[in-house]
């Protein structure tokens, strides 16, 4: 195979790779919407900033809060300040670091986060299935599932193993 061929390969995977994210996106995105008026990017942050807990290392800065939901620090700004605005979100000083702001799910947001989180699974669950359908996408789905199925087993095998 030739430098050109495989370059081509390459960007045709990397193709497809964008065609199934926008796909999975738009496909959710409409289900989000409808159900529960949240885009994909407001359920990320939820997702992303319930995890936190307390503790060290256990909640976020804005920094690593756009680092995890793939924005720049100023669009994550505006997101945050739109759940906040709509009570989802609040946001507080660091008591360590005063310079620092943290931003927690509020419970109004925790609810919406679980009312929201089966019409997630199951969009995402279908336009999978839609995608496994075509041809190009079809391996790219495979190795998602199969993420899944690693992250999964490893979750089992981690949770009952002997202490």
């Amino acid at each position: 195979m030739t430098a050109d061929a495989a370059l081509t390969g390459l960007a045709d995977g990397w193709y497809a790779l964008s065609v199934l994210h926008a796909r999975i996106e738009a496909h959710i995105e409409r289900a989000l919407q409808a159900g529960h008026e949240l885009s994909v990017r407001e359920y990320s942050l939820l997702v992303v900033l319930s995890r936190q807990h307390d503790g060290q290392g256990g909640h976020l800065r804005m920094n690593q809060v756009a680092d995890a939901v793939a924005l720049s620090q100023s669009a994550t700004t505006r997101l945050v300040t739109r759940l906040e605005d709509r009570g989802l979100l609040q946001r507080y000083l660091c008591p360590d670091d005063r310079r620092g702001i943290y931003t927690d799910v509020t419970a109004s947001g925790l609810r919406l986060l679980d009312q929201a989180r089966p019409t997630h699974d199951e969009s995402l669950s279908g336009a999978l299935r839609q995608a496994a359908a075509d041809p190009e996408l079809s391996p790219l789905v495979a190795a998602v599932e199969a993420l899944n199925a690693s992250s999964a087993h490893g979750a089992r095998t981690r949770e009952y193993r002997p202490v």
